[in-house]
């Protein structure tokens, strides 16, 4: 079982680079629309690198290969406990009376948001697999030329 544990964390160099990039820019994009639409935010903006690059990319690896409705549902279970684990501490912040809340209640928001952010591990290993695929494709196509 490890083995194949290790062995889903054995990718190339420039899949794990498509994996940082594009969670990184997702995680910005998240973190400031959440800000501007006054919905929840990180308390510092590194933890955009600690949520989306340390925690999430690992996990994505891990359930690439699965369904996507497999990925939605391991994901959904791992970002349960960290967005938990974040309002909990305040290390993430919800602002009061956001949209999620005046939707669903005040008790029900980090439900919401996992169902939402669950989201991201099917259609984040699904877009990296096209950026790779294309990159890809363009390097066989300048061998060719």
């Amino acid at each position: 079982m490890t083995d194949q544990v290790r062995d889903r964390f054995k990718v190339s160099r420039q899949l794990l680079a498509i994996y940082v990039i594009l969670y990184t820019l997702v995680g910005f994009a998240m973190h400031f629309f959440g800000d501007w639409a006054k919905i929840a935010r990180f308390a510092s903006v590194y933890q955009v690198f600690s949520c989306y690059v340390i925690m999430m990319v690992p996990i994505s690896l891990l359930i690439r290969e699965f369904r996507w409705y497999d990925q939605y549902a391991y994901g959904f279970v791992a970002i349960a406990v960290i967005e938990f684990v974040g309002y909990g501490l305040g290390t993430s912040i919800a602002f009061e009376g956001n949209i999620l809340d005046k939707l669903f209640g005040p008790h029900n928001f980090t439900l919401a948001m996992s169902l939402f952010v669950a989201f991201y591990f099917p259609l984040g290993n699904w877009a990296v697999a096209k950026i790779h695929g294309w990159l890809s494709l363009s390097a066989v196509a300048q061998v060719r030329t």
